[in-house]
């Protein structure tokens, strides 16, 4: 029998945390992307990166632990799509290459940071009390 979730404050969750950082520096970069594609690739970075914090928080309110996995699931779809995208600018060239090389790496260790922590909430052992 799975753990029944009884709460999780969201920010205090590393991922969440490191997740809004991400977002941070995505609008940052974008910023920085051909206003062509201000509706394209622009419009889908920036909601791919507010994807992984937000189901992150939303995860972290239902009532098990399957039921957050689910959202943490989301959240690290969310952050592959994102890095699909920072691939086609660097296919592209857009944007700055150091800028890039920094995003693809955070986005790497939060997808790596994501998944063990889905892992360990699927644990039967694992209690989010206090998380």
């Amino acid at each position: 029998m799975k753990v029944k979730v009884e709460y999780h404050n969201f920010k205090k969750l590393n991922i969440w945390v490191l997740g809004l950082e991400l977002c941070d520096h995505v609008y940052s970069f974008t910023e920085t992307l051909p206003n062509k594609e201000k509706y394209n690739l622009i419009s889908q970075m920036e909601r791919s990166a507010v994807s992984i914090p937000s189901n992150i928080a939303e995860g972290s309110a239902k009532r098990t632990n399957n039921h957050f996995a689910e959202f943490l699931s989301t959240a690290l779809a969310s952050s592959y799509e994102l890095e699909t995208q920072l691939l086609i600018c660097e296919k592209r060239n857009f944007g700055n290459s150091n800028d890039r090389t920094i995003l693809l790496s955070d986005v790497s260790s939060l997808q790596t940071k994501i998944f063990n922590f889905r892992n360990k909430i699927l644990n039967d052992n694992y209690t989010a009390k206090g998380s």
